[in-house]
Order: C-alpha cells, then structure tokens, then sequence
C-alpha cells in the first residue's frame, strides 16, 4: 500500500481507538456506563448486521458456529468493553487506555501456556517491559481504585478474545464476524445494566453526539479501516502501531479532560508502549 495512504489511515484508526476513552469519560454523566456501552454497540452492530445482509455476505449456517461468534462478543465486546466503561468511572481515561492495551503482552503469555505457541526472545522482552511499564503507571497510585482491576480484567478478555479469533476467525467473513459479535455483545451489556446497575440514558444533543461518536466512528469506522489495513499491507508490521492507540488515550485524556501527566504515567507509558512495538513487530511465532 502507497506509504501516503497508508499513515493517514493508521493514525486515524489509532487515533478512533485511544481517543474513546476520553469520549466516554465525557458520556458517563449522561449514562450508566453499562447502558452506555450497550447501546454503543447495539447500534452499531444493527447497522453492520443490516449492510453485511444487505451485501449478501457469507453467513455462518450451522448453531455451531453461531455460537463460536457469540462466544467472540462475550469476551471481545461485553467483557473488554464492560470493564473499559466500569474502569473509567474511577480512574482516568489515560490509565484505563494504558492497562487496557497491554493485551498484546497477555497474549503472548496466554498463547506460550495454553496453546503452545513459541515466541521470540525479543518478544518476550516486550512483555517485560510492559509488565514494568504497568507496574510504573499504577505505582504511583496512593490509593488503591476498582478501576484498575476493571482495566486489568478488559485487557484479560481482549487477549482471549484475541485467541478465540485467531482459531475461529478463518471461518467467517470478517465484516460478519465483526458486525454480529458487536450485536451479541451489546445484548449482553444490555442484559447486564438492568441486572448489575441502575440504567439511566439523559438524552440531549450531547449525549446523542457522544453515543453516534462511539458508535460510528469509534466502532464501524475504527474497525472498517483496521480490518482494512491488515488485509492490504502486512499484518504482522500493521499490528506494531498498536501502540500509537495508548497514546492518543493518553493525548486526548490530558486535552479533553485536563488529566495529569505525571512523570510515572509517562516512564509507564512508555514502556507498555516499547513493549506492544516488540511483541507485535513480527507477530509471526516460531
């Protein structure tokens, strides 16, 4: 892919990817965070599922296979999503983009214990730095916050999810997998805020305007362009700029929301950031 093409692409996905966060810090006085987030992505699954139909594209045939994307939108949509929009009512939208996009060095963990998999040494350096970048970034908290066990846990489904989809993903059509996970997930969500919160949406220009940023641009865009990227250049080189994604969480924290750039936020972020280029600079195994 033409070089001029292909940087102002990955800087927008990455930028749609970090800068969510920040967008749903500002949505979570307008909404429940559970509720939120399932009506990000019911929305947006809706209108996937109705184009992926609409273009007649390969549907799976078999409850078995329904199932194996349902399982897909358990992990990837209602659990790292359920956790991001827990974690962010407590913590700031830089710590939970940081603890979130450590899940590339989960997976190198997850993938060497239970499927086998050997990685590179300089891979495994990646996942040390990370490991020290995290313990850097939460460090310096003086006071211990729920929602960085909820960022642990979303980069924990994120790096499953990533698996199932590495095993599963051959069998589906990408647009289909992407557009009916997102839909089962968000039924979760939904399923989970009358059972877990007390569900409230105030509906006004801005919480509109936050919910179609979410849902559009953060959730069809940033995924039409990602899953766009990866087939018509490398994956494995692709992949490597997963670390601009905690950066612009962190950019648009301290710009939208006058977050605090401690010196420990920064060291940290840096080296979760050193780590995600090393684990996914060839993600090829051995």
């Amino acid at each position: 892919m033409n070089i001029f093409k292909f940087i102002p692409l990955l800087l927008l996905t990455t930028f749609l990817m970090g800068s969510s966060f920040a967008v749903v810090k500002i949505g979570l006085p307008y909404s429940s965070p559970l509720l939120l987030a399932a009506l990000r992505f019911l929305l947006a699954g809706v209108i996937m599922a109705l184009v992926v139909i609409v273009l007649k594209r390969p549907h799976p045939t078999t409850k078995k296979d329904w199932l194996k994307i349902f399982a897909i939108g358990t992990f990837q949509t209602a659990g790292v999503m359920g956790c991001i929009f827990l974690s962010l009512r407590t913590i700031t939208a830089s710590e939970s983009s940081i603890l979130t996009f450590t899940n590339p060095l989960l997976v190198v963990i997850f993938a060497t214990i239970f499927l086998k998999v050997r990685y590179r040494l300089y891979q495994w350096v990646g996942v040390v730095l990370g490991i020290i970048g995290v313990v850097i970034t939460m460090g310096a908290q003086i006071e211990f916050k729920i929602g960085i066990v909820y960022g642990i846990l979303s980069a924990v489904f994120w790096a499953t999810a990533t698996l199932l989809a590495k095993k599963w993903g051959v069998l589906f059509d990408t647009w289909v997998l992407s557009a009916y996970q997102m839909l089962f997930g968000g039924l979760l969500l939904l399923l989970g805020s009358f059972v877990l919160e007390e569900p409230f949406f105030i509906v006004n220009s801005h919480s509109i305007v936050i919910l179609l940023w979410l849902s559009i641009l953060s959730s069809i865009v940033q995924f039409a362009v990602w899953y766009y990227l990866l087939q018509k250049s490398d994956p494995g080189k692709t992949s490597a700029f997963l670390f601009l994604a905690p950066f612009f969480g962190v950019l648009t924290g301290w710009l939208l929301l006058d977050e605090p750039l401690y010196p420990s936020l920064l060291l940290g972020g840096l080296f979760i950031i050193m780590g995600i280029f090393l684990v996914n600079r060839n993600f090829q195994p051995k």
